[in-house]
């Protein structure tokens, strides 16, 4: 009888303590203000989202998709060749330079761009190479 008398005295001791301590109140007020964060920053908007409706841009992706150009081009990371945003930095859309880069895609080329050579792509049309430039020079960053 003694052994429960104590646990319960004891029991009621750790209770009250733990009460006085804050560990029972519901009524305390926080002193801690709240934190805002920010909302998210924007992501940038990709060269392929802000052309996404323009139709020299859906029909030269197209073209340069079937053609195979994506196998070493790529709209803004370079991996074989330069990404399609270089090119478009490199050159203004003017119609010699429109001739000089469907000139370089059918017939092929080398050293704008460093040592490996873009081959010839001579079974393609060259006004569905101009357009494919026209396109790519589109893509300016």
């Amino acid at each position: 009888m003694k052994l429960i008398k104590s646990l319960t005295l004891g029991l009621i001791a750790v209770s009250a303590l733990t009460y006085s301590c804050g560990g029972g109140s519901t009524s305390e007020t926080s002193t801690e203000t709240a934190v805002t964060t920010p909302p998210p920053a924007a992501a940038p908007v990709s060269l392929e989202d802000k052309y996404k409706d323009n139709p020299l841009f859906i029909a030269g992706q197209a073209k340069t998709k079937e053609a195979g150009c994506t196998a070493c081009h790529m709209v803004e990371r370079k991996i074989v060749g330069p990404s399609y945003a270089d090119v478009a930095a490199k050159y203004e859309s003017t119609p010699e330079n429109i001739a000089l880069l469907t000139k370089h895609v059918i017939e092929g080329h080398v050293g704008t761009w460093g040592e490996i050579m873009m081959p010839s792509h001579p079974q393609l049309a060259p006004a569905d190479v101009e357009e494919m430039v026209k396109y790519v020079l589109l893509l300016k960053k």
